[in-house]
């Protein structure tokens, strides 16, 4: 059975290679950094079945790894390690293969949507092969390891060379690579430290009693402001579902649960589109093309924002209350 267990333990050894590499180069710093976190993400499962169990220790030194790790980021600074084909390679290659450099990264979200849909039901020999835990994630890192060999088919170069540009990728982006599961993480924090109980006490003393419309464009615009406060949606959902979402939207007001989680996602990635806090997705691309303005990719993204914002609040106005 594939389980998003092997997706870390994938992930942790892309990153001790990357480790690895890094201090053959005597690049300590980002050696260790990239060391540590392989370290944390494949011994995660360990971990919380240790602290299950009634041992702490073990998640007390995961939690002083992250520690050393936080320290670390600041040292790593900007690096473009060197590429493993040159400009004219790169250009040569692609005249030579045209529409057809598109295949490996198409096969990634068929993959993807083909696992989620209908991995439950795909057996071998009575074995079950997807976990139905977290199965779109375990999709996902299928589809990603299929689209290496498949590139590498289609450009007839080694599975090895993808290695060593996702190595020179990680490095260039650094730290802010982590910042997806920092802000998700944040989230959860928000939601059990009570941010939600107090959102949804101020919600319901804010808005006009009974109206279901302005409690809709309430969580709409939240998802917007939380994402940009926090910088993923990821982070802003579990507080605004837990604060206006379900109490208000589908326990008082009966709205469909599934479009209202799905369309609330789309409003929150309306916010990201918005925020310099999501580095890895306005602030890192402005560094890569060497912008000169580190906010060129948020002021191009303005207008796309605002127009796919009214456009999720419109939907979930015609759509959200109806079952």
């Amino acid at each position: 059975m594939l389980r998003v267990e092997y997706v870390h333990l994938l992930l942790a050894l892309f990153m001790a290679y990357a480790g690895w590499r890094n201090l053959r180069e005597r690049e300590a710093w980002r050696g260790a950094f990239w060391l540590i976190l392989a370290a944390l993400f494949g011994t995660g499962g360990a971990v919380l079945e240790a602290a299950h169990a009634g041992h702490p220790l073990p998640a007390r030194l995961a939690g002083a790894a992250v520690i050393v790790v936080a320290l670390i980021a600041p040292k790593l600074g900007h690096r473009r390690p060197p590429e493993a084909t040159t400009p004219a390679q790169r250009t040569a290659s692609a005249g030579r293969l045209g529409h057809r450099l598109f295949l490996p990264a198409l096969l990634i979200p068929l993959v993807t949507v083909g696992v989620a849909l209908g991995g439950a039901k795909l057996q071998w020999h009575g074995w079950q092969l997807f976990d139905p835990v977290q199965m779109t994630l375990t999709g996902l890192a299928l589809a990603c390891v299929l689209a290496l060999f498949a590139a590498a088919a289609v450009t007839r170069e080694a599975p090895s060379l993808g290695l060593l540009e996702g190595r020179r990728l990680l490095d260039t982006m650094g730290w802010a690579v982590l910042l997806p599961v920092l802000l998700a993480a944040l989230g959860q924090v928000f939601t059990r430290s009570g941010v939600g109980d107090a959102i949804a006490q101020l919600t319901t003393d804010a808005l006009p009693a009974g109206s279901a419309m302005a409690c809709l464009l309430a969580y709409g615009l939240g998802m917007v402001v939380f994402t940009v406060i926090m910088g993923n949606a990821f982070a802003a959902f579990p507080v605004m579902t837990a604060g206006i979402g379900l109490p208000l939207l589908v326990q008082r007001y009966g709205a469909n649960p599934a479009t209202l989680g799905a369309l609330g996602m789309l409003c929150g990635y309306c916010g990201t589109l918005l925020t310099p806090m999501a580095a890895n997705f306005n602030l890192v691309p402005a560094a890569l093309l060497e912008l000169r303005s580190p906010y060129g990719v948020i002021r191009a993204q303005v207008v796309t924002a605002l127009v796919l914002l009214a456009v999720n609040l419109a939907l979930m106005a015609l759509l959200v209350f109806r079952h």
